[in-house]
């Protein structure tokens, strides 16, 4: 199989972080792998061998030369806070849709594909299992929105380019630019730090889908090591739980206290998402390597 020049945006975040130590064990499948990234976090990896570390606004033009020295484009930068994206619209449709499509549209001028990671927020609350049939789609945030403004611009130039566009569940699990603002990171950090377990009054027993960090890195290897670049979408889920799961998952590590509050740490919404169209593109099943008991306990022995 030929190497691949891959470029890897917003490498320093929860998932680019990850993703980047992975790729880092595997040389021999890549030519050259360029991890870009507008380093706001203020971590500055270095170079070395075939793996470049470039600083570099998705929004700028110079994005272009990078997409150009690039057969795959994994595109993980975005603002990633639902909730905080209320507050800030403007920027987050800015930076998730503007800077995305400039990415896009260098990927479609020098036929570079391109992995775009959407988000299973935007079904909103659904009444039964959905999958990527599902026709009713309902955002909830500014961030959902602007996930499925990708989704609908990369799915207009189906006969243009080769792309694959995967619906991630809310990512559990530890890395190096790890985020706090997902319900079972704030929950794990709060029972460390010995707080009550604040959730949202009418969350408890509501479903959500979650992607083990672990499960989320696989899917983007087995898709850009095996060209599974189908111009198709896909949910990425590891498994569907109740809030009440994951607090009872987090108390067999530890003891903990519920709080119930009218912050909105969760969203009111509820839904069940199937993954098993992936599945049967050949993506291994997921909860096979542990599910999210896995990455809730990596996460509080990284934290601990």
């Amino acid at each position: 199989m030929k190497k691949k020049r891959v470029l890897v945006t917003g490498a320093l975040g929860h998932i680019g972080s990850r993703l980047m130590l992975e790729m880092r064990k595997n040389s021999d499948a890549y030519e050259k792998v360029c991890f870009l990234d507008i380093a706001s976090a203020q971590r500055y990896p270095k170079s070395s061998g075939i793996y470049e570390y470039v600083q570099c606004d998705i929004r700028s033009k110079e994005i272009e030369k990078f997409v150009s020295a690039s057969d795959v484009v994994i595109h993980l930068a975005a603002l990633t806070d639902a909730e905080r994206s209320k507050e800030f619209p403007r920027e987050t449709f800015e930076i998730n849709f503007e800077g995305a499509k400039r990415v896009i549209d260098a990927c479609q001028k020098h036929e570079t594909r391109i992995l775009f990671p959407s988000t299973t927020s935007v079904y909103g609350s659904q009444e039964s299992m959905i999958d990527e049939t599902c026709a009713e789609l309902l955002p909830q945030s500014p961030y959902a929105e602007s996930k499925l403004a990708v989704e609908r611009y990369l799915l207009s130039k189906n006969d243009e380019m080769r792309f694959m566009i995967c619906r991630f569940g809310t990512i559990v699990g530890p890395s190096l630019g790890m985020r706090f603002h997902t319900a079972v990171n704030k929950f794990i950090w709060q029972a460390i730090a010995q707080e009550p377990i604040t959730v949202w009054r009418t969350a408890y027993n509501q479903k959500r889908p979650y992607l083990e960090l672990g499960d989320c890195v696989r899917a983007i290897r087995f898709i850009t090591d095996t060209d599974c670049f189908a111009n198709e979408i896909v949910n990425v889920v590891t498994e569907n739980l109740t809030v009440q799961n994951v607090t009872h998952e987090i108390n067999t590590h530890m003891p903990i206290k519920i709080q119930l509050t009218d912050s909105a740490i969760m969203n009111q919404l509820s839904y069940e998402v199937d993954a098993s169209k992936f599945a049967s593109m050949g993506f291994p099943n997921c909860h096979r390597k542990g599910g999210i008991a896995k990455g809730i306990a990596e996460t509080i022995q990284w934290l601990g």
